[in-house]
């Protein structure tokens, strides 16, 4: 079956490729060297060697870049939604644009194949048993369950009552000894990190997919985004079920059909109902009047204050999220048809601070920003557009730097999945959470560079602290102690 899914997709990418290519304004090899470099990224994301962030990388870059371009260049006339600032839209500036894209793709292609000569994951997982975390979990399965459940939803709730991290908005309750940011790490992969371990501990004792492997993993994935006021459920929930259905193909499980169809109607059903309870409240005058967002071409936005014009502008924001927002090829297009470029702008752009409610270097430079409107509060709202790593490793205006910078990161990014693999109980589940972290961040890099180490200093101390309450969890779990 997956061989015969591989073989359709491969077919339907050709037949896109065909229809986006006769209609390409530029040269056909410049667009056929772009598909050939992105879907090449794709696609070794799966490969037996492959790690986490290959998969994730791929597929990111794939849906921002390439799938993005090709269906806007074969059925919109290469009409984008979002903003490309001078991009003219000439053949010249077509070619420009995707040979930028196609180097960057190929230095995270040398990183993939480079590292595999030094890590890759075995054919089977190793066993949970003996360490502390597992033991422990064991030995009080339903009281860590129910404290998972609890802590979940009393994180979400209150955040969604004190507005103490949420995307797009300014931050309306600040707690005392760094609080804020214990919530952010929480509801962005802390919880989820939790949940990585409860379906690993679960895919060990259970030797399948459990109900409990399934339903609070999703539960917390619902709650968190939808108190973050986050369309992006699919991220961490896709995070888990790629790093649990390897586990489980690892260990030569059988995952009956019911288990598939119960977990897909269960996803689907959450998160469908996340995307469009954060419109609705993303609409809602109920959270100060957040207007409906405007696109590159909109006129001004329009608050919304009945219950029509809130079900109309969620409608509207639903529309465009599944391809359009996506950080890729706008931002490519944008930089690259840039007067500016040069490492006075490269150095600038590490300067850039931040600060709630003032827009990004990349929308005060490089587009018209839907963003800088009147009618926009500032003083409540904080939106900013990205970039992307390829557009921001393109401020020099150089392609070797580009395709040294991409290599570089890529190396990097295998390095923080190394250390998730070893220091954090070998867990396939959570090195495939984090790389989807890791991958996400670079994919929508650009606002903010030099912040950058909070992020991925929180996932280090994310896989230490793991680590260390592993190493207790063991010692009081010890035989001699339980014997007392």
């Amino acid at each position: 079956m997956i061989r015969i899914f591989a073989s359709l997709f491969a077919l339907a990418c050709l037949g896109l490729a065909l229809v986006a290519g006769t209609h390409y304004e530029g040269h056909w090899i410049v667009y056929a060297v772009f598909t050939l470099t992105a879907n090449a990224l794709l696609f070794i994301g799966f490969r037996r060697q492959a790690i986490y962030f290959d998969t994730f990388i791929g597929i990111f870059l794939w849906l921002g870049f390439w799938l993005k371009l090709s269906l806007r260049v074969a059925f919109t006339a290469g009409q984008f939604h979002e903003s490309v600032g001078a991009f003219d839209g000439s053949g010249a500036a077509f070619d420009h644009a995707l040979t930028v894209a196609s180097w960057g793709f190929g230095g995270l292609l040398l990183a993939s194949f480079v590292r595999q000569r030094f890590f890759h994951y075995p054919v089977t997982p190793l066993s949970c048993t003996g360490q502390g975390l597992f033991e422990l979990y064991r030995a009080y399965r339903k009281t860590c369950i129910a404290l998972f459940v609890v802590l979940v939803l009393g994180v979400g709730v209150s955040n969604i009552v004190l507005g103490i991290y949420q995307r797009g908005m300014v931050t309306q309750t600040v707690l005392p000894f760094g609080l804020n940011g214990i919530y952010k790490w929480l509801l962005q992969f802390g919880l989820s990190s939790m949940a990585a371990l409860i379906i690993r501990f679960e895919i060990e004792l259970q030797r399948n997919v459990s109900m409990v492997a399934i339903f609070p993993p999703l539960m917390e994935c619902f709650t968190s985004n939808v108190s973050l006021l986050s369309r992006g459920m699919v991220l961490n929930s896709a995070a888990l079920g790629l790093g649990g259905l390897r586990t489980v193909l690892g260990m030569n499980l059988r995952l009956p059909l019911r288990t598939v169809a119960v977990a897909s109607i269960t996803f689907a059903a959450l998160f469908a109902a996340s995307v469009l309870s954060v419109n609705y409240l993303r609409a809602s005058s109920v959270l100060g009047g957040i207007y409906e967002l405007p696109s590159a071409k909109s006129s001004t936005p329009t608050l919304a204050y009945d219950t029509k014009d809130f079900a109309e502008s969620a409608k509207k924001m639903t529309g465009p999220l599944f391809i359009d927002r996506w950080v890729g090829i706008e931002g490519v297009m944008a930089v690259s048809s840039s007067q500016r470029l040069g490492w006075s702008l490269w150095k600038e752009a590490w300067q850039e601070t931040f600060q709630e409610g003032q827009l990004s270097l990349f929308d005060r430079y490089f587009i018209d920003s839907p963003y800088n409107e009147p009618a926009i509060d500032k003083t409540k709202h904080h939106f900013v557009s990205l970039p992307g790593v390829i557009a921001f490793f393109y401020y020099p205006g150089s392609m070797a730097f580009l395709f040294a910078g991409l290599f570089l990161l890529g190396l990097v990014a295998a390095l923080f999945e190394f250390l998730s693999y070893r220091l954090a109980g070998q867990n396939w589940v959570l090195c495939s959470l984090l790389a989807q972290v890791v991958a996400f961040r670079y994919a929508s890099f650009g606002y903010v560079p030099s912040q950058s180490h909070l992020l991925f200093g929180t996932v280090l101390l994310n896989v230490l602290l793991i680590a260390v309450v592993d190493w207790m969890a063991r010692r009081w779990m010890q035989p001699s102690h339980v014997s007392r």
